[in-house]
């Protein structure tokens, strides 16, 4: 198992209604059962936390069609080497849905101070770092004392391991599709709904078979939430916090041995067992 750096909690100062209030942040915390996916494959095991503060209405559906058991042996019908694996179509052929109305595209968020944001670089006025588990980029920090409702505007960035859902031509056509990045592709970046992250299993979504479609598709064989699973079934998987001193510390390792071409998809988010 890959270990990484660790280290002692941070203590955070937030301005909240012009008190300065002091937050400890561990440096890991336990995954969201209640919105993480548990995906069986027909080559392993795939664990998704999803971030409904940034895509409320899409986590709701890929939950409800989950619990139906919806997704339950369909195949990944489209799988492209350095880009994604797509699935969650019942015909396999990249056309159809579920019975249920297209979901809005939320290709933006509104991030506030709140939210558990933890940057990783800032350039340009454009910062990136990971938002719970999720790569974003954001305006910064600074801009909030500038807007109305002391928010700034965010998006998911599609790195490696990003879940985000497949829609048609109109923006707002999503509905049971998604797919899982291989590869950084960040064109989309903006103009596809991020909804989580692959924190565990992502050897298994490279291992997936290629093609479009693949001549022997792999499919998953059960999509559960893993709060929904019996306590001794539920995934025991930690994630490094990204405000926390040992994602800092892991981030500054990354960038030293990454170089000149270090961005937000060169930082892979750490897990352990927990």
């Amino acid at each position: 198992m890959r270990t990484f750096v660790t280290g002692a909690a941070l203590a955070l100062t937030l301005g909240m209604g012009g008190a300065a209030i002091a937050q400890t942040v561990p440096d890991w915390r336990p995954l969201d059962l209640e919105n993480t996916l548990v995906i069986d494959t027909t080559k392993g095991r795939v664990i998704v936390e999803m971030t409904p503060g940034v895509a409320p209405l899409n986590v709701e559906r890929i939950k409800t069609l989950a619990r139906r058991h919806f997704y339950d042996g369909i195949i990944f019908h489209r799988v492209i080497a350095d880009f994604m694996a797509q699935t969650g179509d019942p015909k396999g052929t990249g056309e159809g849905g579920s019975d249920l109305p297209d979901v809005v595209g939320e290709f933006r968020f509104k991030r506030s101070a709140a939210m558990p944001y933890g940057e990783v670089a800032n350039e340009g006025g454009k910062s990136s770092g990971f938002l719970g588990s999720l790569p974003v980029v954001t305006t910064g920090d600074d801009m909030m004392a500038f807007t109305a409702d002391g928010t700034v505007p965010a998006w998911g960035a599609y790195c490696p391991g990003v879940a985000g859902m497949a829609r048609q031509g109109e923006p707002n056509t999503a509905n049971s599709q998604f797919y899982l990045m291989r590869g950084t592709e960040r064109q989309l970046d903006s103009s596809y709904t991020a909804f989580g992250y692959v924190v565990q299993g992502l050897e298994v979504v490279y291992a997936l078979n290629l093609g479009e479609p693949p001549k022997t598709p792999d499919k998953m064989t059960s999509v559960r939430i893993a709060a929904d699973l019996p306590a001794a079934e539920q995934p025991r998987l930690q994630v490094m916090d990204p405000r926390g001193a040992a994602f800092k510390a892991y981030v500054a390792k990354v960038k030293k041995d990454t170089g000149p071409g270090f961005d937000i998809c060169s930082v892979r988010l750490p897990t352990r067992a927990g």
